[in-house]
């Protein structure tokens, strides 16, 4: 059994991805072919934005983002305490300082309420000034929008939504990667819609954030690429992995999105007599990048691991250690305590094999297993 099953992918894939990857070989427009535009714009629709900007990958979308907006040394981000490091680590790179908030035990995600005290908190101590949210789309799920976009306009900051797991997701019909002033996605392979490497893309409504940022993302161009007109990066998405991405985001829209949904319906209704399951809140859509269970405490998540690892099934911790936890932050000078739910999730969660193509056979085993063991 795999975690996510990206051989079985290309198995069914295969013809239509070989072709792709021929005709980029065939045309030798390995940087910026056709593929790239065309990919950009069929993003863009579908997520319901004018412009969509593809660069190498995830973590350089948030840092186009954040150069764009000139964010600097003394500027104050908001970033969630439960998430993967480079949600912070952009924010450290441009000079700035991230603020942790804790997040929602339910939903994994950003706690409007906590997120406001840590505003006020910041706003009265008069060090930083507070200019960005980055939200984060835990493990496929949006973050509460209508509630951080009531919060961010009272205090006049910018929302940046790191869709990195979370495109495909929906408010009320609203895609993921349009709630935000900017928002980004990863195609890391494993995320819900993956490349066969690295690779990223950001959206905006805003025609000068664009413009800039595809300036941002060769080396500064202007007019042309050897007129440099800013300080910039290398940071585009090679035509190869945009014509893998073109496939495979028919099969995503076609029925890949309906059919992880499919299977988390499955895991739900199996386990949440036994365990904490995921919370789907009414009108919200996930993408299911990971199904992520809670147990009761850290000794019975990891001897269930352990258990599951012993009949074949994969199982990861998403995540093990708080973002104020990293030795990178401890300079921060948060304390134990100080992010309560995110401690908690730490030594709770556990994320089961999660795909489009996982069978009901799988999740069977899956479920029986668990049980075997919490019996």
């Amino acid at each position: 059994m795999q975690f996510r099953d990206l051989k079985k992918q290309y198995e069914v894939l295969k013809k239509d991805i070989d072709q792709a990857m021929l005709e980029v070989a065939a045309s030798s427009a390995f940087i910026m072919g056709k593929q790239v535009k065309e990919l950009e714009q069929q993003l863009a629709q579908y997520v319901g934005v004018k412009h969509c900007v593809s660069c190498a990958n995830g973590t350089e979308a948030l840092t186009l983002a954040l150069k764009a907006w000139g964010i600097k040394a003394g500027d104050a981000v908001f970033v969630p305490d439960f998430t993967f490091f480079a949600s912070a680590e952009v924010v450290s790179l441009e000079g700035a300082t991230p603020v942790f908030v804790d997040v929602d035990v339910d939903t994994f995600n950003i706690d409007p309420a906590a997120l406001e005290k840590a505003i006020e908190k910041t706003i009265k101590e008069g060090k930083l000034q507070p200019k960005v949210i980055i939200t984060v789309d835990l493990f496929g799920l949006p973050a509460n929008y209508p509630a951080i976009r009531k919060i961010a306009d009272k205090y006049h900051l910018l929302i940046l939504e790191d869709g990195a797991q979370g495109f495909g997701g929906e408010i009320n019909g609203k895609k993921a990667c349009s709630f935000g002033d900017i928002s980004t996605t990863s195609f890391f392979p494993a995320k819900p819609l993956g490349c066969y490497g690295d690779g990223g893309a950001i959206f905006t409504d805003n025609d000068e954030w664009a413009s800039l940022m595809d300036s941002l993302r060769v080396h500064g161009k202007g007019s042309f690429k050897y007129d440099n007109v800013r300080i910039g990066m290398n940071s585009r998405l090679d035509t190869l992995q945009a014509a893998i991405l073109k496939v495979k985001f028919d099969a995503f829209k076609n029925y890949e999105l309906n059919d992880v949904n499919k299977a988390a319906n499955l895991y739900t209704d199996k386990l949440k007599d036994l365990v904490k399951t995921p919370v789907i809140p009414e009108g919200y859509l996930s993408s299911w990048a990971q199904y992520t269970i809670q147990l009761q405490d850290e000794k019975q998540r990891d001897g269930l691991q352990a258990y599951l690892k012993e009949q074949g099934i994969p199982t990861m911790v998403y995540y093990p250690k708080p973002m104020h936890e990293q030795t990178a932050y401890l300079g921060l000078g948060y304390q134990s305590g100080d992010f309560p739910a995110t401690e908690s999730l730490c030594g709770k969660v556990l994320s089961l094999p999660m795909h489009p193509y996982l069978t009901e056979e799988e999740i069977n085993k899956v479920c029986q297993a668990i049980s075997q063991y919490l019996a």
